[in-house]
């Protein structure tokens, strides 16, 4: 397809308008200590049916039409910037604790999960889920839809926020960071099934449809299996093979291009994982957890037993990994991210998408359960009222993995674009209040830390 000199400069206007303006109003909200991700979803939000679209009309079609080829390409960017924000994420996942944080990890990352995942697979079971459905989607699916929403957490946001408050290196954020890893890592596993239930876009391309075989029980239980086949193969031999890749023979070329070559390596990942019938975003995210791992994991061996000279060069090429992932990082989140979230704004139409009836029993359901269920968790491992109470807040938090559950699951059909809108506007509240909330706490949680860091210095000193 080739482009016109007119549908050219409507492209490079239409990218320059939504780089420009996602970037303009995420560091608005970030000068505030707000996700700038809320505010680069709030600029599409502008730019889309809801506000443009009843103001101007016709600016908003010319700029942002529905179909044709300015469309299509920045479908195609947003989709791009999706993949990236999972591997970056993905790099990003750690659980780190100290032995004394580890009881109350293992504890609210159980509450904080099993409980609003169990009771949002209730209510939807005992509840008319026609109005959520989508075309390909059915009772089961939507329920652990549903499911996900209320129990998913936000690592990128709640990172974020800790990172402007200067609480990133506090023991509360290592307790908040390691369940929202925990929680989120299973919730993708889940949303991969998911996938593989419907008959989504997914999996109308790859090696099952070569099959010909059309049973849904069949074809559930190849996408099931797949999809644990593969999460335990990257879980044993992925941080092995990328150290392999990145690391060994392959060492030259990527020290020649080290963030393009993690890049082709992602795409290889996102390319297996489509001709497996597999959600991309699954793959990515692994691809990410993995090839990270694998770079500190030849840190940590150049540090041992090696001469001089080699331990030297095994180091510079580490320091060339490491340059490589902050690379990655800012020209994603400069550019195709924010396109990302700057779509998702763009999609949702509040005039006629949003059901308030709904959304406000969903928004109260989701909110409740969740933070019931991280105040339990925090109270049973011994953690003071004030502190569970912080941990709820916290971890209330949806943020982009709730929004990359809504945008994933309405492109695959499984739900509509009722419960799509519904679950952004809930990624994006819970969002800042959990930003309003620990911003007001602060002095608290640092107060805590330090009588902490004075409780455990004693202990040592009373050992000694």
């Amino acid at each position: 397809m080739t482009l016109t000199t007119f549908e050219v400069a409507m492209l490079m206007a239409t990218i320059a308008i939504v780089v420009f303006t996602a970037q303009a109003v995420g560091n608005l909200f970030a000068r505030f200590r707000q996700p700038a991700v809320i505010g680069e979803i709030l600029a599409g939000l502008v730019c889309g049916p809801t506000v443009l679209g009843l103001l101007a009309p016709e600016v908003k079609q010319a700029l942002f039409p529905q179909s044709g080829a300015v469309a299509a390409i920045l479908a195609g960017l947003g989709q791009l910037g999706l993949l990236l924000l999972m591997f970056v994420t993905g790099s990003e996942i750690r659980v780190h604790s100290k032995p004394g944080d580890r009881r109350t990890i293992g504890l609210v990352s159980t509450s904080g999960l099993v409980l609003p995942f169990v009771f949002g697979l209730a209510i939807v079971m005992a509840i008319d889920h026609q109005n959520l459905t989508g075309p390909a989607g059915s009772r089961l699916t939507t329920a652990l839809v549903f499911a996900i929403a209320v129990a998913v957490t936000s690592i990128p946001v709640i990172s974020r926020i800790m990172l402007d408050l200067g609480l990133l290196r506090e023991s509360f954020a290592r307790i908040v960071l390691s369940v929202a890893a925990i929680e989120d890592v299973v919730l993708y596993i889940v949303l991969a099934v998911v996938l593989s239930l419907a008959n989504s876009p997914s999996t109308e391309f790859g090696l099952w449809v070569l099959t010909g075989i059309e049973d849904t029980a069949w074809s559930v239980g190849y996408h099931v299996t797949v999809t644990i086949l593969l999460l335990s193969a990257f879980l044993i031999w992925g941080t092995a093979l990328f150290r392999w890749l990145l690391h060994g023979p392959f060492g030259m070329v990527s020290r020649r291009g080290s963030a393009a070559y993690r890049l082709v390596l992602l795409l290889v990942a996102v390319l297996i994982c489509t001709l497996l019938g597999i959600n991309a975003i699954f793959g990515a995210l692994l691809t990410g957890l993995c090839a990270r791992r694998a770079d500190q994991q030849a840190l940590a061996r150049s540090a041992e037993g090696a001469a001089d000279g080699a331990r030297a060069d095994a180091r510079q090429r580490i320091d060339e990994g490491d340059r490589s992932w902050e690379a990655i990082r800012q020209f994603s989140t400069a550019f195709f991210i924010p396109i990302y979230f700057f779509t998702v704004g763009l999609n949702l139409d509040l005039a006629r998408n949003l059901d308030l009836i709904f959304f406000a029993w969903f928004f109260l359901v989701c909110c409740v359960l969740k933070a019931i269920s991280v105040f339990v968790g925090a109270l049973l491992a011994g953690q003071p009222m004030g502190r569970s109470v912080d941990l709820s807040v916290a971890l209330n938090a949806r943020g982009g993995p709730g929004i990359v559950l809504a945008t994933v699951t309405l492109s695959a059909g499984v739900v509509n674009e009722s419960f799509f809108t519904s679950m952004v506007l809930l990624s994006v509240l819970t969002s800042l209040m959990a930003g309003f909330w620990l911003e007001r706490r602060l002095s608290a949680l640092r107060d805590r830390e330090r009588v902490s860091e004075t409780a455990d210095a004693s202990s040592a000193h009373l050992a000694r």
